[in-house]
């Protein structure tokens, strides 16, 4: 009876063992599949005279807008002085943005929050004032300009008076800044996904849906 018993219990804990180990390899063969699935190819049939960006610190992907072509609501209530002439643009899990200044401080407890616990957001707008190199180049027409700064404009949470929300000294350097952001994190909702579901509203070439970075940064290297 007793090798019984234990032989029941065994089998639980490799099934419970073998579900744990399925979840995130299924996780990964999804999110591969789906980054590699491309949506609004270009037609090339509309001129497209503005060029935005694509950054990446290695796994987070930010998006920067030149200031000549941000809505005028977007800087409206942004931090920034007239040598700043671009605008960069990442939404993310407000725990990690807090508490993890650098990478050493991505604790497992703050990893297992942000990809599990759907938490508040926020965005961190980093303001420069000269192209760097190694930024992505996005060519647009109006219309999808006009789409992408709605989409980011739209992602600000507002006060009861309609204002952005800034977060006083939480910016890491002298150009950047914290808001207060809509949505929620999580493994399927990150930061490299709200730049996708950007880039498809504004019906610009993107991913079917991705939590990675290189995918899109691969697309419009092209």
């Amino acid at each position: 009876m007793f090798v019984i018993s234990y032989m029941r219990i065994l089998k639980k804990i490799l099934k419970y063992l073998g579900i744990i180990v399925i979840i995130p390899v299924l996780y990964i063969i999804i999110s591969i599949v789906a980054s590699y699935i491309t949506v609004n190819k270009n037609d090339g049939l509309t001129e497209k005279k503005h060029s935005i960006y694509l950054a990446s610190d290695g796994i987070h992907l930010e998006i920067i807008i030149p200031k000549l072509d941000l809505d005028p609501t977007i800087l409206n209530g942004l931090t920034y002085t007239e040598e700043e002439q671009f605008f960069s643009f990442g939404w993310g899990d407000k725990t990690f943005y807090i508490k993890t200044s650098t990478w050493s401080d991505f604790t497992i407890i703050n990893k297992y929050k942000a990809a599990f616990a759907n938490t508040p957001a926020l965005l961190h707008v980093i303001r420069y004032s000269t192209l760097k190199n190694n930024w992505v180049e996005i060519k647009m027409n109006s219309s999808e300009l006009r789409k992408i700064n709605t989409y980011i404009n739209n992602t600000f949470q507002l006060d009861p008076d309609n204002k952005k929300i800034i977060l006083p000294g939480l910016g890491y350097y002298k150009n950047d800044d914290f808001y207060e952001a809509k949505g929620n994190y999580n493994c399927f909702n990150t930061c490299n996904t709200w730049i996708n579901t950007g880039l498809k509203q504004s019906d610009v070439k993107a991913c079917l849906w991705t939590p990675f970075d290189f995918r899109l940064l691969e697309i419009h290297k092209k």
